[in-house]
């Protein structure tokens, strides 16, 4: 998992060109007027999902995971906790779906807050609760989360 700012986006886009890509696109873009919803940068291997909801307590949070696809969550608006652990300290809950490449874990794990022009990696490897209310107050949060295809 990384977790960072926008601002120092070169130190990260050595590791593919596909990150690189998805940086490049969250830094050139305004999403203050996009509506929510699945914008294609590259077909199937570079998406991005607009978000807008309201941040949740922890205890209504869910540990998920991929392996398909990584996950950069950056922050348009708002702020809200992720939480992140090793897959390998966690719970399997519901089994692999590979349709919507996803699993479901159980188990604790570290909460960093993300505020606008913040972000998180987070590789296969890496289980993260998103949506998380700081202090447990719920905030409008606008999110975009690109998927990276793992190749």
């Amino acid at each position: 998992m990384i977790a960072d700012v926008l601002k120092n986006r070169h130190i990260y886009e050595a590791i593919s060109p596909r990150i690189k890509s998805a940086l490049d696109y969250i830094a050139s873009t305004d999403f203050s007027s996009m509506e929510p919803g699945k914008y294609e940068l590259d077909g199937s291997n570079l998406f991005a999902l607009v978000q807008a909801y309201d941040s949740i307590p922890e205890e209504q949070g869910k540990w998920e995971c991929h392996k398909k696809y990584i996950d950069i969550q950056y922050i348009a608006e708002g702020v809200e906790q992720i939480g992140c652990n090793n897959i390998g300290f966690m719970h399997i809950t519901t089994d692999y779906n590979p349709e919507k490449d996803i699993a479901f874990l159980s188990g604790e794990g570290d909460f960093v807050t993300y505020s606008k022009g913040s972000y998180g990696i987070f590789f296969p490897e890496d289980a993260h609760m998103p949506k998380i209310a700081v202090n447990n107050i719920p905030a409008k949060v606008k999110k975009v989360v690109i998927k990276i295809k793992v190749n």
